[in-house]
């Protein structure tokens, strides 16, 4: 089963998101901001894929890539970015950052999956 980090600051968020991903076969991880999600990811966590948000509380979406891009055997993990920015110079700084796409808010689940399929092998 392929495991799923989503990491947003909107908990009816993550509830949705966690749903869509449960019902299509997925693990899905939660994490309320960028620093619970490092935290799980230096303990250990591998998803095969991280989702987060770009503007939380502390630190952004983008800085959690750039920490998370540093953490062994998570250089090439897909990283998509899900936020309500559409801005073209916020991309190309996440993209610099080591993000694998983007996604605008609201995503329709169908849409959402078939990203996921797109970046994780075998998913």
């Amino acid at each position: 089963m392929k495991t799923i980090l989503l990491v947003d600051d909107s908990s009816t968020l993550r509830m949705s998101m966690t749903s869509i991903l449960s019902k299509a076969g997925y693990q899905a991880e939660e994490a309320p901001s960028a620093e619970h999600a490092l935290d799980k990811l230096k303990s250990g966590l591998k998803p095969n894929l991280i989702i987060t948000d770009l503007n939380m509380p502390g630190m952004d979406g983008i800085g959690l890539i750039r920490e998370a891009r540093k953490l062994p055997g998570l250089r090439f993990t897909p990283i998509l970015m899900l936020t309500t920015e559409s801005q073209q110079a916020k991309r190309q700084e996440a993209r610099a950052a080591g993000a694998t796409g983007w996604l605008v808010k609201p995503v329709a689940a169908e849409d959402l999956l078939k990203v996921i399929k797109q970046v994780v092998p075998g998913a």
